[in-house]
């Protein structure tokens, strides 16, 4: 069992570097299986999700070369396959594949996806979608069968703007007859990256970043290429322990566009960092002040980084409000928090955070992937030493956390037992 090590405390210099976003990629790898040629991929993050990944494209008969942060993928032996629970319960975002798949084959059979547990996360929204455009879909145990003679394009309103399902109705769309309209899509910039990346090999989708995308179905797609965006919670989160710790630390490869709304509360509390260009320069606030934090879809404040943002709220003065409104099963890490010296009160979604509390090094659980994250930021303000279990959360989601951390001054390493 690998667990994070971290003594506390220690001052932050020079540069981190930002990787690709974690959740650009997840959708990027599956999308590739629509080409009927090569697609190479570019600034990929080294991640156990990139992984898992690679392992169901090889699957069905993909030639995956992973090298440095570039990956290169090659369709001409590729088949359609069941992706069994084997594959699909490690991770999340294998769903992708059933909108991949049913676009390029009219069928997909594919066991439920996994992931963290953060709350009821049905894909409801996307059998919906895949049924209007003319699929029909059965489920026997956890495994479900998607068919269609032939799907068309269609109308389709999102209860919830939800960013799973928008994609995979990207891809579900670009090969079938006509046009479809996705209302009340989700906006955020890994939407965007995916589109992009569908449009590089032929689609024709437009309105991307808006709540109205339109999908135009073309016969085949071609060679495809794309850049992963940078990681805007990987980059909240450093930016958050540089506020914290930093001393002339700098952050680099970021897109702030991403990140408006994290910037604005950053700079509510007080903390005290600028930008120039791809750059953020951060060194330790000493004086942070209270504020209501509320989790929402995109441009809102992410969901990805509320976790982080309540233990930077322990370190402020006064009382701060934290509240998710996406997930219900956000809350799980604030016991671990109180655990280690934070006066957190929580009402189901809600927590009510008083500050400032100093930080006191304990045993620890990652109880998934930002709840870790949450937990590592913790850690490094503790006094002491903090030991971070269930670990595999957070390498799901943070490339090369150990040495980008290590490089900048950080006593953190990871053991295994």
């Amino acid at each position: 069992m690998k667990k994070l090590i971290i003594n506390g405390g220690k001052e932050l210099t020079g540069t981190i570097k930002i990787g690709g976003a974690k959740n650009s990629v997840v959708a990027l790898l599956p999308a590739a299986i629509l080409s009927d040629g090569k697609c190479k991929i570019y600034n990929v993050p080294n991640i156990s999700d990139v992984h898992k990944l690679n392992e169901m494209l090889r699957l069905l008969g993909s030639n995956v070369e992973y090298k440095n942060d570039e990956i290169l993928i090659d369709n001409k032996n590729v088949k359609n396959r069941e992706i069994t629970k084997e594959y699909a319960s490690t991770i999340r975002a294998s769903y992708y594949f059933m909108g991949a798949l049913l676009s390029k084959y009219h069928k997909a059979k594919i066991s439920y996806p996994g992931g963290c547990v953060i709350g009821s996360r049905p894909i409801d929204l996307h059998i919906s979608a895949f049924e209007k455009m003319g699929a029909k879909v059965s489920i026997k145990d956890t495994t479900y069968t998607l068919t269609a003679e032939k799907l068309h394009g269609a109308d389709i309103y999102l209860d919830f703007a939800s960013v799973g399902a928008t994609i995979n109705i990207m891809l579900a769309a670009v090969l079938a007859d006509g046009t479809t309209h996705i209302w009340n899509a989700a906006k955020e910039p890994e939407i965007v990256n995916v589109a992009s990346f569908l449009n590089s090999m032929g689609a024709k989708i437009s309105g991307v970043g808006t709540s109205a995308i339109t999908i135009e179905g073309v016969k085949k797609l071609n060679d495809g290429i794309v850049e992963v965006i940078p990681d805007r919670i990987e980059t909240g989160t450093y930016l958050m322990i540089g506020i914290l710790l930093g001393k002339n630390l700098v952050i680099d490869g970021i897109i702030k566009e991403h990140l408006e709304a994290v910037i604005t509360k950053l700079r509510e509390t007080g903390a005290e960092f600028f930008i120039k260009n791809s750059k953020i320069y951060v060194s330790k606030t000493k004086k942070l002040n209270g504020v209501n934090v509320k989790t929402l879809v995109y441009p809102g404040f992410p969901t990805d980084l509320g976790q982080p943002m309540s233990t930077l709220l322990t370190q402020c003065k006064g009382e701060s409000l934290f509240e998710e409104t996406i997930y219900e099963n956000r809350m799980r890490h604030i016991k671990h928090l109180n655990s280690m010296g934070a006066k957190i009160l929580q009402f189901e979604k809600k927590a009510i955070i008083k500050g400032k509390t100093d930080l006191a090094g304990r045993n620890v659980i990652a109880t998934d992937l930002r709840a870790g994250a949450a937990m590592m930021v913790a850690g490094m303000i503790a006094k002491g030493t903090t030991t971070i279990t269930n670990i595999e959360h957070i390498l799901r989601g943070y490339e090369n956390i150990v040495d980008k951390l290590s490089n900048v001054g950080a006593d953190i390493k990871i053991v295994d037992e």
